[in-house]
């Protein structure tokens, strides 16, 4: 079961009413009807006037009361909505069932505890659709009080939970802060209307992420998002003025109705990334001295992708043999892992591959926002990641050693799944498969479709690298949409349509 609280809060409960017992969006809202409250619900149920439309006099005037009493001292937008939703392969709940589940949601969150039915909040819960229910309360307390929703989120999730063993319905990971914030619904409205892939927090995830992962100081960090294209503000002590103590992101083209950029804070993009947490990868236990010179060979070029594909394997025997012996000693090297992944995705620039290591970010955190203690695993991971980010900028050559990397970084996911898997960590096991399957996409060598005989054979090893990470070549076809992978180039010539042959006369 999932709780989804609706962020920011409602200033007016009239408009919401007016959705829960119309006809949805779409015509799907079937049998709108209250099934609990803080009342019984047949006191609280809208009638029905004559013209067959619901009279919500009654039932907003109680609903404001306690709010209109606060007077100056009410919240400013008191409208809290909760939506309670099962599993589509779930049976299908009654509306005791229903109502035991909200009154257990207002239970945990403290808005309207057992037994304070007449002191706490007034509310009630609406189903309209077998799978679901709405719960609407009203932020003032009936004795004047202010509740609290500090910890609203984790105390909806463990109500879930409860319903989940309580009445069998499929099992879902608890709550444990490893997931980054998604784009709310105005983000990607605004995205779609802008024609982006997708929204701007996300892209400054990434950003920020492989900067990270590719910096071994502060200065490099902020270096790193200035050639990337990404703003940045950075926040300074009041009594140390030279030292940072926060930072916020944003891109150029993201504007808001000022014409002035719409500004992220680190750790309103992942918990991993706050300003705290990631002057921890640069701690001397962490960073890595020594950069790449910029005359480096094609030979030595060679060497740093081989010895990024050694630490990888390395570190995937690491994690699979700490997995069943000592979990919380590979929890650094799972981290790392991340670090390769969004270099190696930057580096590359391939869609499959960021995607991979977007999956995969989830499977890198440690529960309850915790950063593990360093391990060799995870220092040499992160060295590899910083060599292949200085490599990034000195050719742009593609060789065969580059898939035998993403071969091994699919085997490492893999490993991390394992690891998570007996940690019991299920959301983040999921995660580390997803960026596994992508990781393994990538590594194909062909394309989707069979090459002609004429190009059945490639000539070199670059050539065959650039089927799963092209560059932008003049005269080269781009890939029919109906290709599985739209990352992959279809190096064939455009071919001619042929000339429709003539059918033969039927009998």
């Amino acid at each position: 079961m999932i709780g989804k609280i609706s962020t920011p809060r409602g200033e007016h409960v009239q408009p919401l009413l007016y959705y829960l017992f119309g006809p949805g969006r779409r015509e799907e809202h079937t049998d709108p009807h209250i099934v609990a409250g803080w009342r019984h619900p047949a006191d609280l149920e809208p009638p029905l006037r004559a013209d067959g439309k619901r009279d919500f006099t009654k039932l907003t005037g109680l609903l404001l009361q306690p709010q209109a009493a606060l007077g100056k001292r009410a919240y400013e937008r008191p409208v809290w909505h909760c939506s309670m939703r099962a599993a589509p392969e779930d049976r299908m709940l009654s509306d005791h069932e229903w109502a035991a589940i909200a009154h257990e949601v207002m239970d945990r969150t403290g808005l309207s505890p057992y037994g304070q039915e007449d002191e706490a909040v007034r509310w009630v819960a609406v189903r309209h659709g077998n799978d679901h229910i709405h719960i609407v309360a009203m932020l003032a307390r009936q004795d004047g009080g202010k509740p609290s929703v500090s910890w609203e989120r984790y105390k909806v999730r463990a109500a879930c939970l409860a319903a989940e063993q309580r009445y069998g319905l499929r099992s879902t990971a608890p709550a444990d802060r490893t997931a980054a914030r998604r784009p709310t619904r105005a983000e990607n409205e605004k995205a779609a209307r802008r024609g982006l892939d997708e929204a701007p927090r996300i892209t400054l995830r990434r950003q920020v992420t492989t900067a990270a992962a590719s910096a071994n100081s502060e200065q490099e960090f902020f270096a790193r998002l200035g050639q990337a294209g990404v703003l940045t503000r950075q926040r300074f002590s009041v009594k140390n003025p030279g030292q940072v103590t926060g930072y916020s992101v944003a891109l150029p083209s993201d504007t808001a109705k000022d014409g002035g950029p719409v500004w992220y804070g680190g750790g309103k993009l992942a918990p991993d990334l706050s300003w705290p947490k990631l002057r921890q990868r640069w701690t001397p236990g962490r960073a890595t001295p020594g950069r790449v010179r910029p005359d480096l060979t094609a030979q030595e070029r060679n060497a740093v992708w081989e010895h990024a594909t050694k630490i990888a394997a390395d570190a995937t025997a690491q994690i699979r043999h700490l997995a069943w012996t000592d979990p919380a000693a590979a929890a650094d090297a799972a981290w790392a892992t991340s670090d390769t992944l969004h270099v190696a995705a930057a580096m590359l620039g391939s869609r499959v591959l960021q995607q991979a290591a977007d999956a995969y970010d989830r499977a890198a955190r440690s529960p309850n926002g915790r950063i593990p203690p360093p391990s060799p695993v995870g220092n040499q991971l992160r060295q590899a990641a910083r060599l292949l980010s200085a490599f990034a900028y000195v050719t742009q050559d593609r060789s065969m050693a580059s898939l035998v990397l993403i071969a091994k970084l699919a085997a490492l996911a893999e490993a991390v799944a394992e690891l998570r898997e007996s940690q019991q960590h299920a959301d983040q096991a999921a995660a580390a498969l997803r960026a596994a399957e992508r990781l393994h996409a990538a590594a194909r060598p062909t394309s989707a479709s069979p090459p002609p005989r004429a190009a059945r054979r490639t000539g070199t090893a670059a050539q065959l690298a650039a089927l799963s990470f092209p560059l932008a070549a003049p005269g080269l076809q781009p890939p029919a949409p109906g290709h599985a992978d739209p990352d992959q180039t279809d190096l064939r010539p455009a071919r001619r349509p042929s000339p429709p042959r003539a059918r033969r006369p039927t009998r």
